[in-house]
């Protein structure tokens, strides 16, 4: 091919891109413009976003992380803001000595979206308690759509430096504006796009590095910054982070603790900031799920007294010799959990988890903020997939091909496995290890995921996929590219790549409005009437 054909074609492969990137904006703008809550009172969605707006609204408009003047309708907490109140909550003590609920979400990405909120309101004079249609919608097209059309630009420029084929690239590209979930969830404020923008920002400079030999040191801020908001976003991304900032040490070592490291060691202090700023704590809300460090214990068998709801005297007294007076309105009471006994005061506001058999009595530090009073996350509130999958093995089919297995609802992936193959045997030598780093940690986040305790094998929850696995999307298109380019000249491969794309983009397609809905595929095996 002349350069002037190789010229002519590049120009028709970006007018395709445009027109796919106007299309996919285009979608994602219309939806969230139509997008509204079972109530019909505001756009948010889910239990999980409302806790991410509750908190943008606590901020914005009170000042603070706590909850409670945004879901609940009266000071005594007694009747429930429905369009505001989540399940997606923990309570603890807060700065002031009291206790307060705040959302379970990590807090930096809620806070950036909180000052764009400010801003907005600053600039309109529009809230989220009297406006939230438009405000929502703002800030959504500002912080999830404008990031996705950032990210489509990325895969397009990647499509061109590492496809070799027209139609391998066209393909890739139709896939990534259309047979993916992150477009699904751009009319909802989470954190799998956030991921998945960071990952692909990531993965393009670390590319340019790697494969290119690229030393610019933008490229190596760019990579430490946007992996280290991956991290922020999705927990086992920390595996992606460490590969590259390995990778790129091989590459440069003197760039990468330079650039790379200082940028991503910015966006981890920013992190525990946040997160001491909203909880006093320097852990994410989910690390507290159990009880804390002992402060005090007393032998022997109390249980008559503790069960009669009495504190045993010398329990006061190794706890006054611990440093913790109790007031004499301290109560002891049955945990909300069923599993033991707590010490409320409500004159300080503390609360202790006390534990009794036969042999002793042990009180620890309170630190298990999921559990208060009607939390739906109590095992006997918990229903559905939140209960979680008893069989491992099970539970690993429905990830992988069942009910929300990211190869029976985006069969696209498919060739993404057979790209990777391509590239492993015949692909540059670059190539090849950045293609081993995305296998390598596609299968150590798979196994983290499946080894998860039964309280979290429950498929990411009420989602329309496998929802822990969508930033993979970025690392998965671009290895596709290894199959597509492969079956390019093959007219029935290409068919059957047409077909993978038809079902995963009506996967994407169907749960457009909603994308806090159960795959299609989950619903109909319910219709069938077998257990999901």
């Amino acid at each position: 091919m002349s350069d002037v054909q190789a010229k002519t074609t590049a120009q028709f492969r970006w007018m395709v891109y445009g027109l796919l990137l106007a299309t996919a904006v285009g979608s994602m703008i219309g939806r969230l413009w139509n997008v509204k809550s079972a109530l019909g009172e505001t756009p948010l969605l889910s239990a999980n976003d409302r806790s991410r707006w509750a908190t943008v609204r606590a901020l914005g408009d009170h000042g603070t992380f706590a909850l409670d003047d945004v879901i609940f309708l009266d000071r005594r907490q007694t009747k429930r803001n429905r369009e505001w109140y989540s399940i997606d909550m923990v309570r603890h003590r807060g700065a002031d000595g009291a206790e307060h609920y705040y959302s379970s979400k990590p807090p930096l990405p809620t806070l950036m979206v909180a000052a764009a909120y400010w801003g907005l309101r600053q600039a309109t004079g529009a809230t989220l308690a009297e406006q939230p249609f438009y405000v929502v919608r703002c800030l959504l097209a500002l912080v999830n759509i404008v990031p996705l059309a950032i990210y489509l630009g990325l895969m397009f420029c990647l499509l061109e430096r590492y496809g070799r084929t027209d139609w391998g690239r066209l393909f890739v590209a139709a896939a990534a504006a259309y047979g993916t979930f992150l477009t699904t969830f751009a009319v909802t404020l989470n954190n799998h796009v956030w991921a998945a923008v960071s990952a692909a920002a990531a993965l393009y400079a670390a590319l340019a590095i790697w494969c290119d030999g690229r030393r610019q040191w933008r490229y190596f801020v760019l990579a430490g910054l946007c992996a280290a908001f991956a991290v922020v976003n999705e927990l086992p991304a920390l595996s992606f982070c460490a590969l590259l900032g390995a990778a790129l040490m091989i590459r440069s070592p003197v760039r990468c603790v330079v650039g790379f490291v200082p940028a991503a060691g910015l966006v981890a202090a920013a992190f525990f900031a946040a997160n001491y700023w909203a909880h006093g704590a320097w852990r994410p809300p989910y690390a507290h799920r159990g009880d804390g460090p002992r402060v005090a214990a007393i032998a022997d068998d109390h249980r008559q007294q503790i069960e009669a709801g009495e504190i045993p005297a010398a329990l006061r007294q190794a706890m006054a010799d611990a440093g913790i007076d109790l007031s004499p309105q301290a109560v002891l009471q049955p945990r909300w959990s069923g599993e033991g006994w707590m010490i409320w005061d409500p004159a300080d506001q503390h609360r202790w988890a006390v534990s009794a058999d036969a042999r002793s009595v042990e009180v620890f530090a309170w630190d298990n903020w999921y559990e208060y009073e009607k939390s739906y996350w109590l095992p006997s509130h918990k229903k559905g997939v939140d209960l979680g999958e008893p069989s491992r093995l099970k539970y690993a089919f429905h990830v992988i091909v069942g009910h929300h297995g990211v190869l029976s609802l985006t069969p696209i992936w498919l060739l993404s496995v057979l790209g990777a193959g391509v590239w492993l045997a015949r692909g540059s030598w670059p190539v090849r290890q950045a293609t081993a780093g995305v296998v390598l940690i596609t299968l150590v986040c798979l196994a983290f995921y499946l080894a998860r305790p039964l309280m979290d094998r429950n498929y990411g929850g009420v989602a329309c996929g496998f929802r822990w696995m969508f930033w993979f999307a970025p690392m998965w298109l671009w290895v596709m590219l290894g199959a597509t380019d492969a079956i390019a000249a093959r007219r029935s491969w290409r068919c059957v790549a047409l077909a993978l794309l038809l079902v995963s983009v009506s996967s994407a397609a169907y749960a457009s409005l909603n994308p806090w809905s159960h795959p299609w595929l989950y619903q109909y095996c319910e219709f069938l009437g077998w257990t999901p």
